[in-house]
């Protein structure tokens, strides 16, 4: 959903360094994959066609924290 978003926190020799990836609109969605030692972060539309993708190795990967939009929980009658 638009808002949602990961942070990804990076080894990057003698610092760290700190990527976000974050659904720009309304029915995007982020998505999170760690396949043969990469991780990789795609928005991603409703129907599954990506839109931009983050990869990193994994071995560099220090932190990935994935931070949804709050959502209103609905109320049955």
């Amino acid at each position: 959903m638009k808002g949602d978003r990961v942070e990804i926190v990076v080894d990057a020799g003698d610092t760290t360094r700190t990527y976000e990836v974050i659904a720009t609109r309304a029915g995007r969605r982020v998505e999170t994959a760690v396949r043969r030692g990469v991780v990789e972060v795609s928005e991603v539309t409703r129907n599954g066609t990506v839109v931009r993708t983050a990869r990193f190795m994994s071995t560099r990967v220090l932190a990935l924290v994935e931070q949804p939009v709050p959502r209103e929980v609905e109320q049955a009658d």
